[in-house]
């Protein structure tokens, strides 16, 4: 089985968008995205180990991993120009994967992160402990919003839920690139809410440290999910647009497939 879900396959397309998703969350969060995508992409939402076209997998625990896991599962969709989106937990897992990916001469034409600060800022962030109890999580979720009402009615799925979000989490925390890995090389656009206390406005600019290439900041109301419902409209057109103009100024690059097998340089898991 296919570890993406392609919401409307695209048999050649100019570009493959590929969104990784948010920590406990799963690639089908983010299906609205292509009643925005223009007709020729293709969209690719993968989902980590442990939900969706994965939950019969063990959650991996650990950045490295889920990189390597995620550039093998790219290199067989990379007859097509790659741009890579993830938020919050998908940020760093977007940019860890272009990275990966350029090593091995696949290099993305574009990288969006979001709802995450970048590593170099050393301002104050909040922080969201994952060895806490179950209560206590469940309210930091629902601070952060996203979450459905009625998650206590089926305990089953919270359960599963609470299990991802220690997973994912559990990673980030363990999260420690090398200070002297290599840079991207490409179009960088990180997006924020402006009310995101979890990746405020100055630790969204601080992703423009993270590239050699070309770099944008763009803000929007709201908090942590301020795509979530009638928004997510809005912010994928951003996101198309923030894309078409980086088509437009490099030339389109002649897609290769790579061997699997390397994780991004520099890149390991704190002791």
């Amino acid at each position: 089985m296919s570890a993406f879900l392609r919401p409307r396959p695209v048999p050649d397309p100019d570009l493959r968008l590929v969104v990784f998703h948010h920590a406990g969350g799963s690639g089908s969060a983010y299906f609205p995205v292509s009643q925005g995508v223009p007709a020729e992409w293709d969209l690719l939402l993968p989902d980590l180990p442990g939900r969706g076209r994965r939950h019969r997998e063990e959650p991996l625990r650990d950045i490295p991993a889920i990189v390597a896991r995620l550039v093998e599962d790219l290199l067989d969709w990379a007859d097509a120009p790659l741009a890579l989106f993830g938020h919050s937990l998908g940020a760093v897992v977007a940019a860890e994967t272009a990275r990966a990916l350029g090593a091995l001469g696949v290099e993305p034409v574009w990288v969006g992160v979001s709802g995450r600060p970048a590593v170099a800022y050393r301002g104050p962030k909040a922080s969201l402990p994952y060895d806490v109890s179950d209560d206590e999580m469940m309210r930091h979720l629902f601070a952060l919003g996203g979450m459905p009402d009625r998650i206590h009615e089926v305990p089953e799925f919270r359960a599963q839920l609470l299990r991802l979000v220690r997973a994912d989490l559990g990673a980030l925390a363990a999260y420690a690139p090398t200070p002297d890995r290599p840079p991207l090389a490409v179009p960088l656009t990180a997006f924020g809410g402006t009310d995101d206390d979890w990746a405020p406005p100055a630790a969204i600019a601080a992703w423009a440290g993270e590239t050699t290439g070309p770099f944008r900041r763009i803000l929007f109301p709201g908090g942590h999910f301020h795509f979530l419902g009638a928004a997510f409209g809005s912010f994928t057109a951003a996101l198309v647009a923030e894309i078409r103009a980086t088509l437009r100024s490099t030339p389109r690059p002649t897609p290769g497939v790579v061997a699997a097998g390397a994780a991004s340089p520099g890149l390991r898991s704190a002791p």
